[in-house]
C-alpha cells in the first residue's frame, strides 16, 4: 500500500529591496526589488517548477508580486491579508535606531510592538489575526497539492507560528532571509516545518 503524498504550504519571502538590505522596517512602503532581488526570485523558478501548485497567493506589495512573477508562479491571487506588518511610527527605521529613540537597548518588535505614526500600526496579534484568515483558506487545499504564499519577513514568520500552533511571538525565533523558500506541512497529523529559510545560490 503506497504512502499518502504529503503536500506543503510553500512560503516565499520576496527578493532583496533597498530597505531589506539595510535592515529598515518596511511595512506600508511599496519598495521595488533591487536587481539582486530580481535575481533572487529568478533563481527560485527551477526549484518551484515541478511542485504542482494548485494555488498561489501574494501580498499586494510590488516586491511580492514581482517575486511571484519572476519565480514562475501562475494564476497568482492577491491576498491583502499577506501584506507586511504595519510598523506605524517605526516605518523605515532600523532596530538600532528604534532602540536609541526609545532608550531601550533590548527593544524588539515581537516583544515591544510599535507606536502610531503616519499609520496607526499593528500589534503582533493584529497581524496574526489577518494571516489566520489566509491559513483558514489554504490549509485545506494542501490535501490536494502544494500552495505558494509570497509575502514578507515578519508576516510569514507570524503565519508560520500560527500554523505551528505557537504564539505569534514565536516568530521572533524564526530567521527568514530575503529571497528564501520555506515549507510547512503535516506529519502524522501534526503541523511541522519541512524546510526553513532555504536560499538558492548560483
Amino acid at each position: 500500500m503506497s504512502q499518502p503524498v504529503e503536500h506543503s504550504l510553500v512560503l516565499i519571502r520576496h527578493g532583496q529591496t533597498e530597505w531589506s538590505r539595510t535592515g529598515q522596517h518596511t511595512g506600508t512602503t511599496d519598495m521595488p526589488l533591487l536587481p539582486d532581488g530580481e535575481a533572487d526570485a529568478r533563481r527560485m523558478a527551477d526549484f518551484l517548477a515541478d511542485m504542482n501548485f494548485i494555488g498561489a497567493f501574494s501580498s499586494p506589495m510590488q516586491r511580492a508580486v514581482r517575486t511571484a512573477e519572476l519565480a514562475g508562479l501562475r494564476d497568482v491571487e492577491i491576498a491583502p491579508e499577506l501584506r507586511e506588518w504595519d510598523y506605524g511610527g517605526y516605518e523605515g527605521m532600523t532596530t538600532p535606531q528604534i532602540r536609541e529613540q526609545v532608550g531601550d537597548p533590548t527593544w524588539e518588535v515581537f516583544k515591544d510592538g510599535v507606536v502610531p505614526g503616519k499609520t496607526p500600526g499593528e500589534s503582533v496579534w493584529d497581524v496574526a489575526a489577518r494571516v489566520s484568515h489566509v491559513l483558514a483558506k489554504v490549509t485545506p487545499m494542501i490535501d490536494e497539492g502544494n500552495v505558494a504564499l509570497v509575502a514578507h519577513g515578519h508576516s510569514l514568520r507570524i503565519l508560520a507560528s500560527v500554523f505551528l500552533q505557537m504564539s505569534p511571538r514565536f516568530g521572533a525565533r524564526l530567521l527568514l532571509g530575503a529571497g528564501s523558500i520555506s515549507m510547512l506541512g503535516f506529519h502524522h497529523g501534526q503541523p511541522t516545518i519541512q524546510v526553513w529559510n532555504h536560499q538558492i545560490k548560483d
